[in-house]
C-alpha cells in the first residue's frame, strides 16, 4: 500500500486554487465598497472630503485591477504552479 504525504490544504494544488479564488471575489467586494463609500463621499461638503472620494475611486480601480490579474492568472495557468510531469530521474 502507497503511503501518501499529509498536507495542509492551503499548500495543496486544489486550495491554493481556492484561495485564489476567494482573492478574487474578495476583490470585487471590496470595489463594490469603495465606490459605495466613494460617491457617499463625493457630495461636496468640503475638500477633504473630495480628495477622500477620489482617492477611494483610485482604490476600488486598483481593486478591480488586482481582481483581474488574479482571474488572469486563473486562466492562463489553472493547474497552479505545480506541474505534474511523466518523467521522473
Amino acid at each position: 500500500m502507497l503511503m501518501q504525504e499529509d498536507h495542509p490544504f492551503c499548500f495543496s494544488v486544489k486550495g491554493t486554487m481556492k484561495m485564489l479564488r476567494l482573492d478574487i471575489i474578495n476583490s470585487l467586494v471590496t470595489a463594490i465598497f469603495m465606490i459605495i463609500i466613494s460617491v457617499l463621499a463625493l457630495t461636496p461638503e468640503n475638500t477633504f472630503t473630495v480628495f477622500g472620494g477620489v482617492f477611494g475611486i483610485l482604490t476600488a480601480m486598483c481593486c478591480i485591477a488586482d481582481g483581474a490579474l488574479i482571474y488572469r492568472k486563473l486562466l492562463f495557468n489553472p493547474s497552479g504552479p505545480y506541474q505534474k510531469s511523466g518523467d521522473k530521474i
